[in-house]
């Protein structure tokens, strides 16, 4: 999909039309989910332990 603005900015029209195009392709190729690798990473984030703020941190 390529997207080519000469005028300068988009009409409310054209920009309607944009967000039904970009919606429609995003639910079509399923990213509507989170991808796998996402939620693992974001599980093991929080799955570590906390440590308090080393000097270097606390002084900025």
């Amino acid at each position: 999909m390529t997207i080519t603005v000469t005028r300068g900015s988009l009409t409310d029209e054209e920009i309607a039309a944009l967000t039904v195009a970009l919606l429609s392709r995003c639910s079509a190729a399923g990213t509507a989910a989170p991808a796998e690798a996402v939620v693992e990473r974001q599980r093991a984030w929080h799955r570590t332990d906390y440590a308090p703020p080393s000097s270097w941190q606390t002084a900025a």
